[in-house]
C-alpha cells in the first residue's frame, strides 16, 4: 500500500470501536481484497476515502 494515497490511518472509514478499544475499518471488506492489501505492497484499497475534511477547502483557495 502506498502510504500517501491509501493509508488506513487517514481513511474516513477508520472508526474507534469501544468494545474492542481499538480503531477498525467500518467497511465490510471482501476477504480477497483484504488478502491483497496485506500481501501486495502496491495494491490500493478500493474503499479508501480521505478523512481530511479540509481537503475541499484547500482546493477552493
Amino acid at each position: 500500500m502506498q502510504k500517501s494515497a491509501a493509508s488506513c490511518d487517514t481513511c474516513a472509514y477508520l472508526v474507534y470501536d469501544e468494545d474492542c478499544e481499538a480503531y477498525l475499518c467500518d467497511i465490510d471488506i471482501d476477504e480477497d481484497d483484504y488478502g491483497r492489501m496485506m500481501n501486495d505492497s502496491h495494491y490500493r484499497c478500493p474503499y479508501y476515502r480521505s478523512g481530511d475534511e479540509y481537503a475541499v477547502v484547500r482546493k477552493q483557495n
